[in-house]
């Protein structure tokens, strides 16, 4: 006879309300199948692994101990949730993640009544679950509000800024710091495990209450003295003093891998409900169990497709260098020219190629940390001294600075240099990770010169541009991922401000591309030549300042001129618009159209599948110049397009 698949614990739980009628006994064995299951998913679609192996545990003891989702369960980042969106009802969907159609790669409200808030970027968790808490008691309830925070996620400042507010609202919150670095505690162990229980449990806290009732008929010196004796002991048992300042109840360190520890702690500070906000301090080990022999250096924190036997990860076909590299390589060979060069970035050294900066330059590279406010405003006083940082983040981050953007660098013209890495759209990462909008944030800034790479070659230039521009600040974005395979130069070579260039001459149509869809303009010129319609294409470079004498020679010498781009409505098109309104050039005879993102966000899928949706691909461009020649087209044979 066949043997039969043995049944499976996890086989049993459809949703937490199935977990919580296990026995406790039984969670170990449920975590451990948990955590294949997230194995095998990750194998079939990449993504991030790590976060999400180091809280298998807590995920259990959280939705056992938690009445979810009526208790709000909140995942900061949301990229640690792979476990938890496999326990609440999306393990058959959990092998389509990030695919197109397929489940967000983070927390979506729209997903699931067990993703109480949408998250993708960092630090964002206790300022919203503060704010679900004080509706509750507004509104006269009583769930428990829990976030997830990671150590990394608390060294932004809107962590802090949240902790500080519920200190001092005093009201009933439950943060879980997730300490993955152990850069806050000294191990655990059975003492701490024990310590952990004992300031959480229900005679310490009735213990201490008495206290703190007698010490209310104490005058007043003597009544402080008693505060800070009760604060400071327990400091002294578990730590946390910092946490205490701000006013949460702390109790900590505890291992996150140990079941039956985690258990009874989450309830006792469930169930203690005269306490304000607590701060349970849980450490794990990202990418805990992770089935590979060695782990690099992130341990794994996004990983590619592999292969669940072999344990062999998918690896590009393209030869091309990425983008990032290139950056990377051309910054170190500026500094090597130039030791006033510095690099700047914000808990991504190796998202944005620093790393390699930082082997090379060690005391020029600076990491700040989740903190891209503090990092713009550095950087502004860097240049203040003389010195020329290049500040990388990415788009999407970039976005959490604008005020000191505005204010530190633009109104007082400093030559800080942003590298603005994942622009444009970014595949499985999806709207919250998409680099949208930085060309239209930046466009509207006086004195601020903005560029775009078309390839990796012009990556280059424009870094020794950047190098170049002292006297005021400057931006150069570029796509994710891998070039286009061009031979790159061997040196970078200061563009001319505000100069495009020609790449294809032609007479009636006109394609004028701003970044890395020029490869989709030569491929519609090519569609567009073989209906008769002899194209122009041109490569901006910059969308401010402008380059205005080739708009006009553009707009005066052919029938049609599209602006391309990828980024959203108010960027470069728009900037065209402006230009041609006030030269007069609308009456030139000319058919003027803007290709840029449409006004919604494109939800996650691969970045051919992303462009499509957006409308930004050759046929796309094809068809947008079709539309503005009108009648005219209708005489084209369409017979000889592909």
């Amino acid at each position: 006879m066949a043997k039969t698949a043995p049944v499976l614990l996890l086989d049993t739980v459809n949703d937490p309300a199935d977990l919580r009628k296990l026995e406790s006994r039984q969670l170990r064995q449920l975590a451990e199948e948990l955590r294949a299951e997230t194995i095998d998913a990750a194998a079939h679609t990449g993504g991030h692994f790590g976060a999400g192996m180091g809280v298998v545990v807590l995920t259990v003891a959280l939705h056992y101990v938690f009445n979810t989702p009526a208790d709000r369960l909140i995942w900061d980042v949301g990229h640690q949730s792979y476990p938890h969106k496999i326990l609440t009802g999306r393990r058959a969907q959990i092998r389509q993640i990030r695919q197109r159609n397929g489940l967000y790669g983070f927390t979506r409200r729209s997903e699931s009544a067990f993703d109480p808030f949408g998250a993708a970027h960092s630090s964002t968790s206790i300022s919203a679950g503060l704010g679900m808490a004080v509706a509750r008691d507004l509104k006269h309830e009583s769930n428990n509000v829990i976030c997830v925070i990671g150590d990394g996620a608390m060294s932004a400042g809107m962590a802090y800024e949240a902790m500080n507010n519920a200190g001092a609202l005093d009201t009933r919150l439950i943060v879980v710091l997730n300490d993955n670095g152990m850069s806050i505690a000294p191990a655990v162990g059975a003492l701490t495990n024990y310590l952990s229980w004992l300031v959480s449990s229900r005679p310490f806290l009735s213990l201490r209450g008495i206290a703190k009732q007698l010490a209310m008929k104490f005058p007043r010196a003597l009544r402080t003295a008693a505060h800070r004796a009760d604060e400071y002991a327990r400091g002294m048992l578990t730590g946390g003093t910092l946490f205490e300042e701000l006013g949460f109840y702390y109790v900590g360190p505890i291992d996150g891998h140990d079941i039956d520890t985690l258990i009874p702690i989450l309830q006792n500070v469930r169930d203690a409900r005269q306490l304000g906000p607590v701060l349970v301090h849980v450490v794990t080990e990202k990418g805990k169990g992770h089935p590979f022999a060695k782990p690099d250096r992130e341990k794994y924190h996004a990983i590619p497709k592999f292969n669940p036997v072999t344990l062999e990860m998918a690896t590009s076909a393209s030869n091309a260098p990425t983008y990032t590299s290139v950056f990377a390589k051309a910054l170190i060979a500026e500094a090597e020219k130039d030791e006033k060069i510095v690099g700047i970035t914000a808990a991504m050294p190796s998202g944005t190629g620093l790393d390699k900066f930082a082997s090379r330059f060690p005391t020029r590279m600076f990491d700040v940390g989740i903190a891209e406010q503090h990092a713009v405003t550095f950087a502004a006083g860097l240049a203040v001294e003389g010195f020329k940082p290049f500040c990388a983040i990415y788009s999407t981050f970039l976005q959490r600075a604008y005020d000191q953007i505005v204010h530190d660098v633009a109104v007082q013209r400093l030559p800080v240099r942003f590298a603005i890495d994942r622009a444009g759209l970014v595949g499985q990462d999806g709207p919250t990770h998409a680099g949208s909008f930085d060309i239209t944030y930046l466009a509207c800034l006086p004195d601020f010169v903005i560029m775009a790479a078309a390839n990796e070659a012009e990556l280059v230039h424009m870094v020794a541009t950047a190098v170049s521009i002292d006297d005021r600040p400057c931006a150069f974005r570029y796509p994710r991922g891998e070039g286009v395979g061009i031979d790159l130069p061997d040196q970078g070579i200061p563009l001319e401000i505000g100069r495009g260039q020609v790449v294809r001459e032609g007479s009636k149509i006109a394609l004028l591309s701003f970044g890395a869809r020029l490869r989709e303009c030569l491929k519609a010129a090519d569609q567009l030549q073989s209906l008769g319609l002899s194209t122009t294409v041109a490569d901006a470079r910059f969308a401010k300042p402008l380059d205005e004498d080739l708009i006009r020679r553009l707009a005066h010498g052919h029938e049609v001129l599209v602006t391309i781009e990828e980024g959203a409505i108010g960027g470069f098109g728009t900037q065209v618009l402006h230009y041609l309104a006030r030269a007069n050039l609308f009456n030139a005879g000319c058919h003027i159209r803007t290709m840029y993102l449409p006004d919604r966000f494109i939800s996650h899928a691969a970045p051919k599948e992303q462009y499509e949706d957006a409308g930004l691909t050759e046929k796309s461009i094809v068809a947008e110049v079709l539309g503005a020649l009108g009648d005219a087209a209708r005489t084209l044979d369409f017979k000889t397009l592909a």
